[in-house]
């Protein structure tokens, strides 16, 4: 697992998109899974307009606090955070992953508050067809409608697991991976300083996209 989304810059929206490489198995997937998997999506989908129309007559602390815990109810972050890591995740101490997972979510979920910020008549559309990818993923794949722009996809892989499904990447016009770019951006900074550099350059980021929140 960026509407006026003309506030959005290209850099944030490619942040929020999935690659996925190798060979795609389709089949159809159960109504079951559907339901479940698409659900959800149409839960996020929700609250991101919620997000939009409150716009600048709500703080971005109270947009913030709001979009929060359904950013942690769709997403594990927890698996998002590991693959935008890479190979150097399990050998890292737990209280460095810990630290990073807690300036992750703030990062994460300040992107979608500064990105989903206004509304002049956006509205999502979730396609009835799933994509199955195997190993207890599916794509959901959904477009923003915008009125003055051309549609803009965003697809969400989907991971069933003990937590039910979940979004583990986000698929900017149906390929790019916000996975990918992340794992590119955080490895300059790991290369940089290590942990302390990477959690410094997440804090960075929410301190701009919020004008200086804490979160």
């Amino acid at each position: 697992m960026t509407h006026s989304i003309t506030a959005v810059s290209r850099r944030d929206l490619l942040n929020f998109g999935v690659a996925l490489t190798g060979v795609v198995a389709w089949r159809s997937a159960s109504a079951e899974t559907t339901a479940d998997a698409s659900n959800l999506v149409v839960q996020f989908n929700d609250a991101l307009l919620a997000a939009m129309k409150a716009g600048a007559s709500t703080s971005f602390d109270a947009r913030y606090h709001a979009l929060e815990p359904v950013v942690a109810r769709v997403f594990n972050l927890d698996s998002v955070l590991a693959a935008s890591i890479g190979l150097s995740w399990p050998s890292m101490p737990d209280l460095q992953k810990a630290e990073l997972a807690t300036a992750f979510r703030r990062y994460t979920v300040s992107s979608y508050v500064s990105n989903f910020n206004s509304y002049n008549g956006q509205s999502f559309q979730i396609l009835p067809s799933l994509r199955a990818v195997g190993n207890d993923e599916v794509v959901v794949q959904t477009r923003l409608l915008r009125p003055t722009d051309p549609p803009l996809r965003l697809d969400y892989v989907m991971r069933r697991g003990t937590a039910g499904w979940q979004a583990v990447d986000v698929l900017t016009d149906g390929s790019i991976s916000r996975v990918a770019v992340q794992r590119s951006d955080f490895r300059q900074l790991l290369a940089s300083g290590g942990v302390p550099a990477l959690a410094a350059g997440l804090s960075r980021k929410v301190a701009t996209l919020s004008g200086g929140m804490a979160g």
